[in-house]
């Protein structure tokens, strides 16, 4: 019997080969009202209006096919209303599906086959180099690692670029502070980034003095821009400092960038933009400075999309279409998204229609340019999140923090626990509860953090998942078996409790495709949250270990797969699972 990865999109496939129907007929086929099955297919009602046909005939003609056809076995099939088809699995076809799917390898098999096998280059998290990162890169930097992770397991090749900003009117700041101030960059204090932005401090401060002053600051902006030895050294030092701090919370969160390339790398590729846009008769002269309108669309009729400024500098929509340019020509993509807050949206609007209009008239191939926007993090008042003093709260500090309760909590739950081991469980529940807290809200709404929801040990938080995959690998370490064993002789599920954790395994497939139809994590967050509900349910209702063997092996595979299920989930959201908890 077959048994689909996503029963949803295999009936679709199934119905559409089988019908006589003419091309243009789509199944529609989805998750149905409990009341009425597992899936409904909805589609011979809107075929059928517009062809002035009887739809209850036509789903009529069309079950009598599928119910004599070998791929429907195991599916009991009727129609209601109108001719809405319905579908449930029996416990028969359940249990063969998770014969199918029994690891999370297997998992990912079936995934990837669904897939669009594209060259997706994620662009996320980019900071700002000589600054420390804060709460406000935590969202850019988890939901990016979050959508590379699911675009590669689903079988796309993805190269994830940390876009960092590295170059820019900071650095002739920053340069002439470093000078005026003597600071030895190759002897710095522990904390150099914190150490950089109070020299930036410095240097924007004098910059706004007087015209003198900025005049200066200005020309060490230039001599760097130039080649300048001297402060081409300084800011190589700047760079490499700043990027081994990015790197220790890159670490921590478990997230390795492909490519680290900068606005410095596109600094050479710029020239090529201004010539192609005016020649092509997209950019011309405004105020001095080089633009791009957008006559059509009514929002940017009068809002340039300025490509260069009319000091003759670059800009970030300079670098933003070099950027692009590269991307295509050098690493093959066919796919770029952009992981950035909301409040960028209409640069990326103006970007995209800027490259549309460009590569339509240079005959390039245009890939496919998402922006994958988000929302803002508020603090409990409803204002963006601040420390108690109204300052930035640091990423690493944040990070630290949310460690130290953790371990707090971890200490009194389980005060026996070996001190190494208790450190570890804090880290892997504080960083993940942080990661957890962003990740389970709708990237475009503004989400409020808070330390106690985030780390309690019931509702939909990181804790309550790594806990319900504790207790399934404490079911395995109890009995002596590894998940997968134990298995044989295993009759089709019978209990109500069984039925449901079965069909909520089943729907992995479908909620999977709800995520990647809008890259939206805190669909996958809530059937994770859902499953440990559904498994709890089960496993208070029905004993695993001590019954009749048959029984025995059928619920050993419901902890399995729910194991396997949960894992493969929480990997993907960056999770890192625990034996014990």
């Amino acid at each position: 019997m077959q048994t689909w990865f996503n029963p949803a999109r295999g009936l679709e496939e199934a119905i559409a080969s089988l019908s006589s129907l003419e091309a243009d007929f789509r199944p529609d086929v989805r998750i149905a009202d409990p009341r009425f099955g597992d899936f409904q297919a909805n589609g011979v009602l809107p075929y059928a209006k517009a062809r002035k046909a009887n739809p209850r005939a036509l789903a009529t003609e069309l079950v009598s096919k599928l119910r004599g056809n070998d791929a429907f076995a195991g599916l009991s099939i009727d129609i209601a209303g109108p001719g809405f088809i319905n579908f449930v699995l029996s416990p028969a076809y359940l249990l063969n599906w998770m014969g199918d799917y029994k690891t999370g390898a297997d998992l990912a098999r079936g995934l990837a086959a669904s897939g669009s096998h594209e060259t997706v280059v994620v662009d996320y998290s980019s900071p700002n180099t000589a600054k420390e990162m804060h709460v406000g890169h935590i969202r850019s930097t988890v939901i990016g690692e979050t959508l590379a992770r699911l675009l590669a397991i689903r079988g796309d090749k993805v190269i994830r670029d940390n876009h960092i900003g590295d170059w820019g009117t900071q650095f002739g700041m920053l340069i002439w502070a470093v000078k005026n101030e003597n600071y030895d960059l190759d002897h710095p204090g522990e904390n150099v980034i914190g150490e950089l932005q109070d020299l930036y401090a410095k240097g924007y401060a004098h910059y706004k003095e007087s015209d003198e002053a900025a005049a200066k600051v200005r020309e060490e902006l230039v001599k760097l821009q130039n080649g300048d030895a001297e402060n081409l050294a300084i800011w190589e030092k700047i760079t490499s400092a700043s990027k081994g701090a990015f790197d220790k919370i890159y670490a921590r969160l478990d997230i390795h960038f492909d490519l680290t390339l900068g606005e410095s790398f596109y600094r050479d590729k710029v020239e090529r933009i201004y010539r192609e846009l005016t020649e092509t008769g997209l950019a011309v002269e405004s105020d001095g400075a080089l633009v791009v309108f957008h006559p059509e669309h009514k929002r940017f009729a009068t809002q340039p999309f300025i490509i260069r400024k009319a000091d003759g500098a670059s800009n970030y929509a300079t670098t933003d279409l070099a950027t692009i340019l590269y991307r295509v020509e050098e690493l093959g993509a066919t796919d770029i998204i952009y992981v950035v807050d909301s409040r960028q949206s209409d640069h990326f609007e103006q970007l995209f229609l800027t490259v549309e209009k460009w590569f339509k008239a240079k005959g390039y191939r245009l890939p496919r340019l998402r922006h994958v926007s988000f929302g803002t993090v508020l603090g409990e008042n409803g204002k963006p999140f601040k420390t108690k003093e109204g300052g930035t709260v640091k990423l690493r500090d944040l990070l630290d923090e949310a460690v130290e309760r953790s371990l707090t909590i971890v200490t009194t739950k389980n005060p026996d626990l070996p001190e190494v081991e208790k450190r570890q469980i804090a880290e892997a529940v504080g960083v993940g509860s942080v990661r957890y807290a962003d990740l389970s809200q709708n990237r475009t709404s503004d989400y409020v953090f808070s330390w106690d929801k985030m780390l309690a040990l019931e509702g939909n938080t990181a804790p309550y998942l790594l806990y319900a995959v504790a207790r399934i690998r404490s079911i395995f370490r109890k009995a002596e078996l590894a998940p997968g064993q134990g298995e044989e002789g295993a009759l089709p599920f019978e209990t109500p409790e069984e039925l449901a954790l079965a069909k909520k395994l089943a729907a992995f497939g479908p909620a999977m495709d709800a995520v990647f139809g809008d890259l939206r994590p805190h669909l996958l967050a809530n059937y994770l949250f859902e499953l440990s509900g559904t498994f709890s349910s089960f496993y208070n209702a029905n004993r695993v270990m001590g019954e009749a063997a048959p029984v025995k092996a059928r619920r050993l595979i419901l902890c399995a797969r729910t194991l396997a299920v949960m894992e493969t989930g929480m990997n993907l959201l960056g999770l890192r699972v625990l034996e014990r908890m």
